[in-house]
């Protein structure tokens, strides 16, 4: 089924690892800084200007690729997309990896397709665990203040 609008849930039991323990008071940023396993995407977030968007009052759903995730492209590709000049292609790279909304995986369904913050869509998978494009979902629901992360094992691409 086709959603676009998503409810976030009242009472949600986050299934996060312990390094994201210790409640939802922190925004998407200074969550995923705190985490420790997410220095490149902080660092790219800095490098394209969506720091205080992503502090801001969302609410967002991130699909944060991990240090591993952005280790695996290709040799060069993190350093070539924090140049100035490259601003452009990382803030949409980026902001394909945000929903508007909270969406809880609880909110999910097989084969459902999400706008992303980019303008294209990406398609959730749920059957045999949760994907999003070709990406595995490996922690889901850690709540922040402003929204939700779900950390992901590899950066997805718009048009991919």
């Amino acid at each position: 089924m086709f959603r676009r609008t998503f409810f976030a849930l009242t009472a949600a039991t986050a299934l996060a690892a312990p390094a994201f323990a210790g409640g939802h008071s922190k925004d998407i940023v200074d969550t995923a800084v705190e985490a420790g396993a997410f220095g490149t995407l902080v660092a790219a977030v800095e490098a394209a200007g969506l720091v205080e968007t992503l502090k801001g009052e969302g609410p967002f759903t991130v699909f944060a690729p991990t240090d591993e995730a952005f280790a695996a492209l290709p040799e060069g590709t993190v350093e070539d997309l924090l140049k100035p000049e490259n601003k452009d292609q990382l803030v949409s790279i980026l902001t394909y990896h945000v929903v508007p909304g909270k969406v809880m995986s609880t909110d999910l369904s097989n084969n459902m397709m999400a706008a992303t913050v980019e303008g294209s869509e990406v398609t959730i998978m749920t059957e045999g665990g949760v994907m999003v494009q070709d990406a595995n979902v490996v922690t889901a629901d850690v709540e922040a203040s402003n929204g939700v992360i779900h950390v992901i094992d590899k950066v997805i691409l718009p048009g991919s």
